[in-house]
């Protein structure tokens, strides 16, 4: 295996470095494959280049237009997937771990497209949040739009990951229309630019969407001005050294970390040997000191487990590590590959020896067999268990992370101490907790809460379905205070928006609606004597409003309508009930059917482009309707989204419309909007 010189993405080009190159090698042989250099790279160039050419050509494009590039780079990657995992054997991963790295990463690519057609509109701005009234008479509103940050991102990357650790970043800033130079770690840079080269080839992004350094990233960040951001995985210390830049202070750039950190897993007190619980803790304890070699940000350090259990979980942890099959990936019953560097395994080992200070060796730490693979030549480390005593006066295992298989047990006598021991690791990507015991989940989660990113409850209810404790997901933040970097990734919307700029917009409800393109309560509507319903999705706009005549609410409808639903709700049949309750004056007409009652005046019932009812939102019976009532509906065209045409399906388009109910004395009785799916002219 040889990927001889690593090339560079810049300007639209691939490029070799030049001058001195640093040498790539295999995790398991020890073998050089390959080079990378980024010597001679115009890193200022770069950065402009992305803010130029690459910014506003996504800026041009919809979320739902970013979305389905998305898709279709997802879909490129995942019918090359193979290529990707014969290479990433190279790294030390195994093909559990690189399953992880490789369609973990291209799965956050089609989660990202789904929720970009899901949760964003088909325009360029997105509208956050409600209408804020700002005055008595209501001509003076503010709404919040947040619209494409208008630099670059600059996505530094760990040499864990380095599929996920990429694509995870570029999918929430592609969505949100901002351009990326990605500068992976060097050391397992191969499989990045592997990755890379097949997302130009396809062929889908614009140009100047993306650029790749393959090596130092050089003067790049002394580049950076206001509309910037730079994103950093890695080391808490590399993550502050950089985050002080002069030129990212200097112009308050956006810099998000997230450091590794000494996660830890609490054991309940109720899951002692025996229970389905002390089983799933010891399956998890190992698969996170032995996935990636212990190589993850997120992996279990310290294990915080009842006293008087010590013993028995260093007798199960130890048995189960010792049929884990350390050696070469590639060769068949092997669990467990080689760090990624020979430089990893002095750091490692230099780590473990400082938490040995304060701490008992308990497993490993000594001569292991290597299945297929030299161990002198390849990256191996074995496992080590420890033991800690005395936890609340020793600092090494709380402050000391050995980034590969190494993990601290140490105990808590109640709830308060395991929550204290938690904490002690100042801020963390995650923790979990297990039990099967509400109260103490409770407990444990609220006390440990402010000092985590994300925290995993796991059972024998949850175990079959879960992902396990560190397994970030697309939809949940990744991140954490303190230690952490204070950070935070994805998230679903929220990794969105952290590339782009929330702005208030204050103005007259007309002027807001023009702006976000969705009715505002107060604005100008237009009414004509055609229906809405008769017209297409493309005729219809924004603002365009029926008002229907009025209905009168009988006795009889009260009544037929609780025979028809069976809904005999005291309230709707008895006068004398309804006023015992003290909310009602006398019987009150069901919501429901005043809400059917309002279908009926605004619905043109023939054949026409509306397709079919989509749905009803935020539904709110704002005043009772009674018997005698006469009701009038207000309907008004609220938003537009355009859907994607599929191939034989009718062209069409999703219409939202603001339902406002009335009652003889022009209150509002109830609001809503309702979905439909209405058929475009094309």
């Amino acid at each position: 295996m040889h990927v001889g010189q690593l090339g560079n993405y810049a300007l639209g080009e691939w490029v070799q470095g030049s001058g001195r190159t640093t040498d790539l090698v295999h995790a398991v042989t020890g073998d050089v494959i390959g080079q990378a250099s980024s010597g001679g790279l115009p890193f200022a160039a770069m950065a402009d280049y992305a803010r130029t050419v690459g910014g506003p050509a996504l800026r041009r494009l919809t979320f739902h237009e970013r979305a389905a590039m998305l898709k279709a780079l997802a879909v490129y990657l995942m019918e090359r997937k193979e290529t990707f995992y014969a290479l990433s054997s190279a790294t030390g991963a195994t093909r559990a771990d690189s399953w992880v790295d490789i369609e973990g990463g291209i799965g956050t690519f089609f989660a990202y497209a789904s929720r970009g057609r899901r949760e964003f509109p088909n325009e360029t701005v997105y509208v956050d949040g409600p209408v804020e009234p700002l005055s008595k008479g209501g001509s003076f509103v503010g709404r919040h739009i947040c619209v494409p940050l208008e630099g670059v991102a600059i996505h530094i990357n760990a040499f864990n990951f380095p599929v996920w650790g990429m694509l995870e970043k570029l999918a929430p800033a592609l969505l949100a229309g901002v351009p990326c130079i990605v500068k992976p770690a060097t050391a397992t840079s191969y499989l990045t630019e592997l990755v890379f080269r097949a997302m130009v080839e396809a062929q889908v992004l614009p140009a100047g969407a993306i650029q790749l350094i393959c090596g130092s990233a050089g003067d790049l960040l002394d580049h950076v001005l206001e509309q910037d951001s730079v994103a950093f995985t890695g080391s808490a210390a590399t993550g502050q050294m950089l985050k002080a830049n002069p030129a990212i202070l200097r112009h308050s750039v956006r810099f998000n970390m997230e450091a590794d950190s000494l996660n830890c897993c609490i054991l309940g007190p109720d899951a002692t040997p025996g229970t389905d619980e002390f089983d799933l803790f010891v399956k998890e304890v190992v698969r996170e000191m032995t996935t990636k070699a212990g190589q993850k940000c997120t992996a279990i350090r310290r294990t915080i487990v009842p006293a008087g259990l010590e013993a028995a979980v260093v007798q199960a942890l130890s048995a189960r590590l010792a049929k884990t099959v350390i050696g070469d990936p590639s060769v068949e019953g092997v669990r467990m590959g080689p760090l990624a560097t020979h430089g990893q395994v002095r750091d490692v080992g230099a780590a473990a020896e400082r938490i040995r200070s304060a701490a008992q060796l308990v497993y490993g730490g000594g001569d292991f067999a290597v299945t297929g693979a030299d161990r002198t030549r390849g990256a191996f480390f074995g496992p080590q268990l420890l033991v800690c005593s005395d936890p609340f006066t020793t600092d090494e295992p709380h402050d000391v992370e050995a980034f590969g298989p190494v993990n601290t047990i140490m105990a808590y006598r109640d709830l308060g101490e395991a929550i204290a021991l938690a904490r002690r690791g100042r801020g963390s990507l995650c923790g979990s907790v297990i039990t099967h015991d509400p109260r103490v989940a409770r407990e444990l989660i609220v006390g440990a809460a402010p000092y985590h990113g994300r925290l995993l409850v796991l059972d024998r209810t949850s175990a079959k379905e879960s992902t396990g404790h560190g397994s970030p997901l697309p939809n949940l933040v990744h991140g954490g205070p303190g230690r952490a970097g204070g950070g935070e990734e994805m998230g679903g919307t929220r990794g969105v928006l952290h590339y782009m700029q929330r702005a208030a917009v204050q103005g007259s409800p007309t002027m807001l609606q023009a702006i976000t393109r969705e009715y505002t309560k107060g604005a100008e509507t237009r009414t004509d004597r055609v229906h809405p319903f008769r017209k297409t999705f493309d005729e219809l706009e924004v603002g365009d409003t029926l008002i229907t005549p009025s209905r009168e609410i009988t006795l009889a409808d009260v009544e037929r309508f609780a025979a028809l639903s069976g809904d005999t709700f005291y309230a709707h049949m008895s006068d004398d009930d309804a006023r015992a309750n003290g909310v009602f004056e006398r019987r009150v007409a069901h919501g429901y059917f005043v809400v059917s009652a309002a279908a009926g005046l605004f619905v043109e019932p023939s054949l026409g482009p509306v397709l079919a009812n989509y749905g009803l939102e935020n539904l709110r019976f704002t005043k009772p309707v009674y018997p005698g009532d006469t009701i009038t509906v207000q309907l008004t065209v609220k938003k537009k989204t355009a859907k994607p045409p599929r191939e034989g399906e009718v062209p069409q388009g999703v219409v939202e419309w603001d339902v406002e109910v009335r009652n003889q004395d022009a209150d509002v009785v109830a609001v809503y909007s309702i979905l439909t799916l209405v058929k475009r002219a094309g």
